[in-house]
């Protein structure tokens, strides 16, 4: 210790202020609407182009025509929440919500499967 004077005195100074953290679980604040937070699909709006699967970096999104329609599959332990799939996305069927609290038990909880009918 070079300068204790200094931290005895900065100890003195925040002893008396009030916490700077929030209580999270008991009080939650709104997000920021900028926050990237779980995919949304709109399923009427989505023809399985394929073009936020080939443009998704972390490859969290597989998406396979089939006669009864489209089948998305999501893979929310994979995706980064980078917002590519949102911007390649011609149709606009894509969008990112403000939900982040997405924690889950098992992997395959995490991965969800979409049905677009044609």
């Amino acid at each position: 210790m070079r300068r204790p004077a200094k931290m005895v005195k900065q100890l003195l100074r925040t002893a008396m202020q009030k916490p700077v953290t929030r209580n999270y679980p008991a009080h939650k604040e709104a997000p920021a609407l900028s926050l990237r937070g779980k995919i949304k699909f709109d399923l009427k709006l989505c023809v399985g182009c394929k073009l936020c699967m080939r443009d998704c970096p972390s490859q969290a999104l597989v998406i396979k025509k089939e006669e009864a329609g489209v089948i998305i599959e999501l893979d929310l332990g994979r995706c980064i929440y980078c917002g590519q799939c949102v911007d390649s996305c011609l149709r606009k069927a894509i969008s990112l919500t403000t939900d982040f609290e997405l924690a889950q038990l098992t992997a395959e909880a995490l991965k969800l499967t979409f049905h677009a009918k044609p």
